[in-house]
């Protein structure tokens, strides 16, 4: 939800008169350190915040620690690559048009494209606008993309209302981007140029396009996996699930619980299952195989298409499955790209023992891979969701990888006491 202090020139606004008042407000702050009440709120605040973390108003350029190799690795791993096309067709085209910038960054601040007026990116580049710097608000002081990460919620920042002496001329509307499944920020959409860009209109578009690339997120994790053969194998989604999605060709099918775990089990197995092994694998309690062989004979039903063979239990076909999927993109080292797939673990109702070792399994990869790596990106990703919120381990590897004045220390912090609090 956007309030009225997000929104820097609402309607009816004089542009230049607004630009003159808080021009002398910017000098007043940055040679007395005297802040105007007038100032929008959630403007002294982030001036604030970017001076008490050593930000210069007079000095101060946007880092850029992304060596070219490194950012067209994080580029072709982020999963807000899928939704680049989105951006493109609903805003880079017609912001390109009317002479303006548009900005996508990771959920560090980092800018991974910038795209839009070939002249405008040329004058933004004397700012540092460009891929791969650093635009929290740590690195640049107050700025759409940076604020809009610290606060989690869409702003607009006009003119003078950045620190940042140089960025003063500028003007831009940014919000952030979630994960559809897990709420998780992703990174920021900015659009930038002079006044016309913190309009309400403006912020709407970016509102909308954001919209638009999460369901094109949710969309894209829907999909099967497409063979070169012109055909899409069978696929099975059991993450988050109370129970399996299963489809194939243009059907989508919600199986029982209990048919998830078979189907899952049996996908899990190189050689198969007997009856007598699966109904080890499904329960402590002991069950008769002919009732395991009776689920077995309605699952067939179920299948269709997909056949299902006995002596011992399989599956001929191929099917995909995003349990395999997480473990490619682990072992590939694709975290962020893994946490994204990972919307809950692994059909988190299911009793079964053999499904519950899966489980914790997986888990245990995920997070393993996780601590043990530097990614703040894909470590705060993993934290924002539900089966990372409460894991102080996790919370406390975030805080040694941060970097310095990260626009997400301070919730990281206040996160850390919660969990010592809790502990204690």
């Amino acid at each position: 939800m956007v309030g009225p202090g997000d929104l820097a020139m609402p309607q009816g606004t004089d542009a230049a008169a607004l630009s003159r008042f808080l021009s002398g407000v910017h000098d007043e702050f940055v040679s007395s350190g005297s802040l105007d009440p007038a100032l929008r709120p959630l403007v002294l605040d982030s001036w604030r915040r970017s001076v008490e973390i050593g930000v210069d108003p007079e000095r101060v350029l946007a880092t850029i620690p992304l060596s070219d190799q490194a950012l067209a690795e994080l580029r072709a791993t982020h999963p807000l690559a899928a939704g680049l096309p989105v951006i493109r067709r609903l805003l880079v085209e017609s912001a390109t048009e009317s002479g303006l910038l548009v900005a996508v960054s990771d959920a560090a601040g980092r800018l991974l494209w910038v795209e839009g007026d070939s002249s405008l990116r040329s004058r933004a580049e004397a700012m540092h606008f460009v891929p791969g710097a650093d635009w929290s608000e740590a690195s640049a002081g107050t700025n759409a993309p940076g604020t809009a990460l610290a606060l989690d919620r869409p702003v607009q920042i006009f003119g003078p209302e950045h620190l940042a002496r140089q960025v003063t001329p500028w003007s831009c509307s940014a919000a952030p981007i979630h994960d559809p499944d897990t709420g998780a920020v992703l990174g920021v959409l900015d659009l930038t140029g002079g006044a016309d860009v913190v309009t309400p209109q403006s912020l709407a578009l970016v509102r909308a396009t954001v919209a638009a690339v999460e369901a094109e997120l949710a969309l894209e994790r829907l999909a099967p996996v497409s063979l070169s053969a012109g055909w899409s194998r069978p696929s099975l989604t059991v993450l988050g699930g109370h129970g399996a999605l299963l489809r194939h060709g243009s059907s989508t099918t919600r199986l029982s619980l209990r048919h998830s775990e078979i189907l899952l089990l049996l996908l899990e197995s190189e050689d198969g299952l007997t009856a007598a092994e699966l109904a080890v694998a499904l329960s402590d309690e002991e069950t008769a195989p002919v009732t395991v062989r009776a689920e077995l004979s309605r699952l067939r039903g179920v299948l269709g298409a997909i056949e299902l063979r006995s002596r011992p239990y399989r599956v001929r076909a191929d099917v995909d499955t995003d349990v395999a999927r997480l473990r490619h993109l682990l072992g590939d080292g694709l975290l962020r790209q893994a946490v994204a797939l990972y919307r809950g673990t692994v059909l988190p109702t299911s009793t079964a023992p053999a499904v519950a070792r899966l489980r914790d399994e997986l888990h245990l990869h995920l997070r393993s891979c996780l601590l043990a790596s530097d990614d703040a990106d894909a470590l705060l990703s993993f934290a924002d969701t539900q089966h990372g919120r409460d894991d102080h381990e996790v919370w406390s590897r975030i805080m040694a990888v941060l970097p310095l004045g990260s626009p997400r220390e301070a919730q990281v912090l206040a996160q850390l006491e919660r969990l010592d609090a809790d502990l204690a």
